[in-house]
């Protein structure tokens, strides 16, 4: 059977009480409940042999700050609280890349700059891209001359072969980022533009460098939405629904976001795994690297019943009194008793109580440090 320990209750006769009537009950393992509320009624009848209870009238419970509520069932929404840190949005997130091997002519945009889409980045120039410019030109030249001629001047087979080999020179330009016509003059040259708006967070490369096939140039990222990676323990996790509402904190400032995606892995090293949350960036007040804290809202089904069924006081209510979690009930008289409790989770500014008080019971919500030192004040002078 789960004792609930009564050191609060300092008392020679007490604990012969105590036991006397659990004994007399016959208590098992599956009655805690009815255990715990005649212990309770117990210390209220015996707390004159101990920390005496404390009975103010309506005007000293005002003077001293002290609020008195009446439990009842809780219907808390599970609050989770867990270390945060921005991200890129990847879906809005694009390496600006050549695709062939080439040399850098002139910069365009700089680390830091914000470009429209279609803002041009960089000129770089290639020996590969110059041959497929002067095939696309020859092309469309060949191909302007016969369709001009018609089919009464050109075999139809003739024709055709100047259609194919304008496909492929346009097809071969296109696979080098070029446009599908022959613009300008086959110089070798082209420029990388940005392919659509954002901020350039990312720029290592200098003016004359040659560079490789796909090695970034550029990391062009659209801000205006940001991504914030929560990590909860794993098996907190299941709790969090996609699509819930979360609160990030960072730099004193709330930002509201929703959870876009929970991690089926657990990280090896950490035990952790990540929640991920879609933020608004409403001010550009977010940046990627940026440590936050995140508040998520956790369902009620917790697996479990005893939790889902408990009470809740402020956290603030819940005072040590002799090693043990007390919380200050209300009895008959109007006196207040501390009666020990044993708690559960932490949702937000609340805690919730397991064992030791039950809906109904009038409880000390607010000022429960002037009542244990009003307690301990008498006991001391009873001393």
């Amino acid at each position: 059977m789960r004792e609930i320990a009564m050191t609060s209750i300092r008392s020679y006769a007490w604990p012969l009480v105590l036991v006397g009537s659990m004994m007399l009950a016959g208590c098992s393992g599956s009655d805690t409940a009815s255990a715990v509320a005649e212990e309770g009624a117990t210390t209220e009848a015996a707390a004159s042999d101990g920390v005496a209870p404390v009975k103010l009238d309506a005007a000293a419970l005002k003077a001293a700050g002290i609020e008195i509520a009446t439990l009842q069932p809780s219907t808390l929404s599970e609050e989770l609280r867990a270390p945060g840190e921005v991200v890129d949005n990847a879906y809005g997130t694009t390496l600006i890349t050549p695709r062939v091997e080439a040399l850098v002519v002139r910069r365009h945009a700089r680390l830091g700059d914000e470009v429209r889409a279609g803002a041009p980045l960089a000129t770089l120039s290639s020996v590969e891209v110059a041959n497929a410019q002067a095939e696309l030109r020859a092309a469309e030249q060949e191909w302007q001359r016969v369709s001009a001629l018609g089919r009464e001047a050109v075999a139809g087979r003739r024709i055709s072969e100047a259609q194919i080999a304008l496909d492929r020179a346009r097809a071969g330009a296109r696979a080098y980022g070029l446009p599908g016509t022959a613009a300008g003059r086959a110089n070798g040259e082209f420029t990388l533009t940005a392919p659509h708006a954002g901020r350039i967070t990312e720029d290592e490369f200098v003016v004359g460098e040659r560079i490789e096939p796909g090695r970034p140039l550029f990391r062009l990222v659209d801000e205006a939405t940001v991504w914030v990676d929560a990590k909860l323990p794993a098996g907190t996790v299941p709790r969090i629904a996609p699509g819930s509402a979360a609160t990030i904190v960072f730099n004193g400032e709330r930002l509201a976001g929703t959870v876009q995606r929970v991690a089926h892995r657990t990280s090896d090293a950490t035990r952790n795994a990540v929640v991920r949350i879609e933020v608004p960036n409403r001010g550009d007040r977010l940046h990627g690297g940026d440590f936050v804290e995140v508040f998520l809202a956790a369902g009620e089904g917790r697996g479990n019943d005893a939790v889902a069924s408990a009470v809740s006081l402020p956290t603030e209510a819940l005072v040590q009194l002799h090693g043990d979690t007390v919380a200050f009930r209300r009895g008959a008289d109007g006196a207040l008793v501390p009666v020990p409790v044993r708690t559960g989770e932490v949702v937000g500014d609340r805690t919730l109580i397991l064992e030791g008080l039950k809906p109904g019971d009038a409880v000390v919500v607010a000022g429960a440090f002037a009542v244990k030192a009003q307690m301990l004040k008498s006991q001391l002078g009873e001393e």
